[in-house]
């Protein structure tokens, strides 16, 4: 079973010509409405890949019209959604520019989400056959103690370091590390965590060779065009390419391959499989706007061979 503990997000998405700097207004003709938080984005991406059932999403959204938009959509998705709790604070939602290039900038006012409570997951859940999911979009306190009881009872954890903390300590580097399996970082992520625990790393695979030995787990560097990088704590390196895209929106790329690796990892996939069929489950996600609407299902995989 996979188990994502984090964001659910209501995204709100305008297209502009330049993303806007400090002081700098843009004007869009429109917004589109999506569906996002990184949480609920892993889930769904993970439930296209592995199917109906196998995938349950805990966190928490508001007592609004946004709280049951996302549980229902989550549902028409096939992510369980029994674990997700009523909060009083208001459902999280996303700002999202997106510029003529498929890039993005991304503001995210959290709400319910801070609420989310490791209380909220059950002692059953915890166990050798559950593959837990985190990312930073809820308290690092609360993802700390989901991933201590999960890697205590031989669990597995894959933990999203992403956003990144605007105050990244060495301590909370360190106490990540100690109890994830498989961390999953972009190339900045990659030098801003190893920077966190005083590595001085010119590029990202030094970076996540030192992450991957100071933690004893294996690091995945998602390096956008330039495919996937995983170093094992033992130093061997494995490689995926990116299919040669032209992007129409990178929103959820990360996401969708966090999630696609959940997937192949719960199915016991070797790592340069589940490497690849991550990488074009990311590459697929570029080729349509919006967070979920553009994951692919599994049928997708190998269309872009």
């Amino acid at each position: 079973m996979i188990l994502v503990f984090g964001s659910l997000n209501i995204d709100l998405v305008a297209k502009v010509p330049i993303i806007p700097g400090p002081g700098r207004t843009v004007l869009a003709p429109s917004y589109q409405t999506h569906f996002g938080g990184k949480g609920a984005n892993q889930a769904v991406a993970a439930a296209r890949i592995a199917g109906p059932g196998q995938v349950r999403m805990a966190g928490r959204v508001g007592r609004d019209g946004f709280g049951d938009s996302a549980i229902e959509n989550l549902r028409g998705n096939g992510v369980d959604t029994d674990l997700v709790v009523r909060a009083d604070e208001p459902s999280g939602c996303a700002f999202i520019t997106v510029d003529q290039a498929g890039e993005n900038a991304i503001t995210v006012a959290s709400g319910a989400n801070m609420t989310a409570t490791a209380r909220d997951l059950p002692a059953r859940l915890f166990g050798p056959d559950t593959v837990l999911v985190l990312q930073m979009e809820i308290s690092f306190t609360q993802a700390l103690e989901a991933a201590r009881r999960m890697n205590s009872a031989s669990g597995t954890v894959i933990w999203n370091l992403a956003p990144v903390p605007e105050r990244m300590t060495r301590e909370m580097v360190m106490e990540l590390l100690a109890v994830t399996d498989h961390l999953m970082v972009n190339e900045h992520e990659a030098l801003d965590a190893a920077a966190a625990i005083g590595i001085v790393a010119s590029d990202y695979d030094t970076a996540a060779a030192e992450l991957a030995m100071a933690g004893d787990l294996t690091c995945i560097v998602t390096a956008g065009a330039q495919g996937a990088l995983a170093v094992t704590a033992d130093g061997s390196r494995f490689r995926a390419a990116a299919p040669r895209i032209t992007p129409v929106d990178t929103t959820g790329a990360g996401d969708t391959f966090v999630g696609a690796f959940a997937a192949m990892l719960g199915e016991g996939a070797a790592l340069p499989r589940t490497l690849e069929v991550s990488c074009e489950a990311a590459a697929l996600k570029c080729l349509k706007a919006g967070a979920q609407t553009g994951m692919p299902a599994r049928s997708a995989i190998g269309s872009l061979a």
